[in-house]
This record gives C-alpha cells, structure tokens and sequence, in this order.
C-alpha cells in the first residue's frame, strides 16, 4: 500500500453562518499533482490554507514527508493575495506610499528581502539569480517592496517559492497578474520542480497549465469532487444582462476635447528611469487599450494621470484641459475619472463594508466617512443590486471571495459617473463569465460617451469597444496605433 503524502480527514471550516469546508476528507499519494478549480467562493484558497495550518478548522490534516529526500519536508502555501510589512513589521500602508519618494524608504528592497530569506530557509544565495535572471528580476534587487506592482509581487512570491523547493508546494492563482511570457515560464519551472521531488497543487481555473498536472478536482458544498480534466470544472453561470442604472446612462459633464495630454514624459528615482520619453493623448471619447509586460511602466504612467505620483508637476501634463500644477488640486482631477487597480484594491480599507466601500467612490476616500444624500444612497444600491451585491452589503470587503471584492471596486469606480474610466486590470481576479459580463458592461458605458483607458495583458479578453492601443516596453512607448481589426 502506498503512503500518502497528505491524509486530511473530517476537515470542516465555516465562516460566519457560511460552511465552507463540511466533514472533507482527501488524501494526495506521490506522484499526484493536483489542480483545483471551481466556482469563485467555493472554498479553494480556503483548502490550501487549511492544509499550510493557516486556517483554524476542525478535522485532522496528517503529512508523510519522505525522510530520504534532499528537499525541505515542509508545506508552502503561496498566497493569491501577498501582505509585506515595513521595517517595523506593520503593513498599515497607504495608497500613494508608493510613489512618494520620502516615504518609499519603510520598507525592504527586494534584495534585502531575499537575503533575509535565504538566511531563514538556509538557502544559498547564489541560486536565487537563475530565477531572478528568467524572471526577468534583476534590475529590481534596489527597488523598494512597496515599489513593486502586484504582478511584481506575483513574481517575487514565486521566485521564492522556487528557490525553496518545499515537498509539497501549493500556489494559489499561480498566474494573476502575470503577462504571457511570465506564465509560459513558470510552468516550464514547475515541470523541473516536480522532476526534483517537489508535490504540486495549484488552485486555478486557467487551463494553460504544465503538463505534469495529473489530478482535477472542485470543491462543491464544502466536499471535494474529482473531475476527469480541467475543461470539466464548473463555471459561474451567464449573467442576465440587466439595463444600466439610470444615471449611468446620461453623459458625463465634461467640457474639455482633450482629456489627457502629455509631452516628453520622464520619470525618474535616482538612477532609475521608469518613464522615457513618453508623449500621449486621449480625446474625449477615445477608448484605449494600454498594453506592457510587467514592469512596462502602465502603472506609473496611470499615476501621473490620476494624480498620485508627485513627478506630475515636474512634467508637462494637461488634465481636464488645465495644466498640472496650474492651481487645481488634486481632488478637482479624481472628480473627472474613476479608476480601479490591483494596487488600490491593496490598499484599501480593511475595515470596510461592502455598501461604504461602494459609496466612498463620491468622494474619492479609501473608507466613507460621510452622510449621504437619498439620491447618492439610491445610487449605491442601484449598483449594489446590478452587480447583484445586496447580499453582501453589510458584510465586511475582505469576507468576500476576491472575485466579488473586485466587483464591489468596479461599482466603486462607477458611481460617480466619471468622464474618464482608467480600469487597470480591472478583471484579475475574476473568472471567465465575470470577465465577460464587465466587459460588456463596460462597453455599454461607453456607449453613453465615455472615455476609457483599460490595461489588458495581451491575450486576456477584453471589451469590444477599444478603438486605440498603446504599448510600452522599458518604460518607452513602443507602438501607438488603431485597433480597428480588433473583434
């Protein structure tokens, strides 16, 4: 008989009034590497902490590590979601943090972080620069944790991860926020871990997956299913599409025929250019697709035109049809745009509830600290309800399975009916029929005239109405053109 590596009996978890995990039993033999997948809110991350001992259950989860192996006989589980802290080991960060120059100096760089690493796993620090070289990381060793962007982060947990080489490793969404070169390399890593030993789990529902995963399964009524492939996993049924609250449905107010406007853009910290040269503009009413492998410099570029990066008013800028830096403040910009990022999701108030989280998008607040009008309540719960979120309006943000967060930032970004929508991989984190459903939802926004900027990678789907792309690579533009071809 063979022993199993992992032998989980009666694992039960429940949150609140909702059973999660009920009486799951599972085992995973040598050999087994397994993918899970299924429905957003299912219980998946739940399961892969649940086995790390990151989750208080009830039930009995037992490891039989092979004694003999060179590997380290331990469990890692590579979060979806990565929390740093600054050198006071606190993780009260804020949004702008990251671009403000005297503030940026909290936390580690990636390089001291990496040491410190190396010398609490015992790892010799040598062998990190192959995935730091195939990750396309080296340049990144002084850059500050809260410098890097959430597909940054993505890389940095998983070049870890590697380097560790646990027996059992389980990665939770391995690929968000990687572009499709980063994807196609990691899982050429992931095929050469488990030809050295190491067990796999990945919990996803992408199907682009390595070659060495053998096992399917999804989690259903808080039980463990088998599945023949990934192709059989269930998905989240087709939305009825429902009509656009009113107000969405009326222009936005905007004055201005050129929204966006920028010459000769260059941002620097020290040494390092992140923005070279840059030169761009969006008219009213132009949809744009802004495209770039990780570390392109989307995100900053997006910062100078939302006004948190302080090098806007060391640039030549026009917002709104003023000049940056010509009196208005910063809140006269954000009254123009909306935006949702991975960053802002970050950081966002960790003691907010769904309905505040919607609402503190009138005032542009990370938390509401408000009363609202009975038109601005209506609002609210007109979104609430066609995001079908009434739910879950009482419930904490960060209770939510992370799709239906990222959908509570999206009705966020909405509710102020901006002229500019700056949805920065706005679906990450959502399965494919949510995907499709936000788009289609955001393709019927701009039908009422509004002006959109929307960072995709380059195979993701994407809305129907972009007419323009943009690309960056190293931080310069690498082609500006139309996407008429586009379908």
């Amino acid at each position: 008989m063979i022993n199993p590596v992992v032998h989980i009996t009666h694992l039960s978890l429940q949150y609140a009034q909702d059973v999660i995990l009920d009486q799951l039993s599972w085992q995973i033999l040598p050999g087994e590497h397994w993918l899970i997948g299924g429905k957003s809110g299912s219980g998946k991350s739940s399961l892969g902490k649940a086995i790390a001992g990151l989750e208080k259950t009830s039930g009995d989860v037992q490891f039989f590590f092979d004694p003999s192996s060179p590997l380290p006989a331990r469990v890692l589980y590579v979060s979806n979601w990565y929390q740093f802290t600054n050198l006071e080991g606190d993780r009260n960060f804020y949004y702008q943090q990251r671009y403000n120059k005297q503030q940026r100096n909290d936390t580690l760089t990636v390089y001291a972080e990496l040491v410190h690493y190396a010398k609490a796993e015992k790892l010799a620090f040598e062998d990190v620069e192959r995935y730091l070289g195939l990750f396309d990381f080296i340049d990144f060793k002084n850059t500050q944790l809260i410098e890097l962007s959430s597909g940054e982060h993505k890389k940095l947990q998983l070049i870890k991860a590697l380097w560790l080489k646990p027996q059992l490793l389980i990665i939770d969404e391995p690929y968000t926020g990687l572009d499709k070169a980063s994807r196609e390399k990691l899982n050429q890593f992931l095929e050469e871990l488990v030809v050295a030993g190491v067990q796999l789990v990945l919990i996803t529902n992408d199907e682009n997956i390595p070659a060495c995963i053998n096992r399917f399964a999804e989690i259903e009524h808080g039980q463990l299913k088998n599945l023949p492939s990934v192709q059989h996993l269930k998905r989240e049924l087709v939305r009825q599409q429902k009509p656009l609250p009113y107000f969405l449905r009326e222009e936005a107010k905007e004055t201005a025929d050129v929204l966006v406007h920028m010459e000769n853009i260059r941002v620097r910290y020290g040494e390092k250019e992140v923005l070279k040269d840059i030169s761009w503009t969006v008219r009213k009413g132009e949809k744009w697709l802004l495209q770039g492998h990780n570390g392109s410099g989307k995100s900053t570029l997006l910062s100078l035109i939302n006004g948190d990066h302080p090098q806007a008013y060391a640039n030549k800028i026009h917002l709104f049809g003023s000049k940056r830096g010509s009196g208005e403040s910063i809140w006269d910009i954000k009254a123009h745009l909306g935006i949702v990022s991975p960053e802002l999701h970050w950081y966002f108030d960790k003691t907010a509830k769904v309905w505040q989280a919607i609402a503190s998008g009138l005032y542009d607040s990370i938390g509401l600290f408000r009363q609202l009008s009975y038109e601005q309540q209506q609002r609210v719960n007109q979104l609430m309800d066609f995001f079908e979120l009434t739910l879950y309006k009482d419930r904490l943000l960060t209770s939510l399975p992370l799709g239906k967060q990222r959908l509570v930032l999206l009705a966020r970004t909405m509710i102020k009916n901006p002229s500019l929508l700056i949805l920065d991989e706005p679906c990450q984190g959502l399965d494919h029929a949510q995907t499709e459903h936000f788009n289609a939802v955001v393709d019927e926004l701009c039908s009422f005239g509004k002006t959109l900027i929307y960072v995709g990678h380059y195979e993701a789907l994407l809305p129907s109405c972009l007419e323009n792309k943009i690309v960056l690579e190293k931080g310069e533009v690498k082609t500006i053109q139309k996407m008429a071809a586009y379908a």
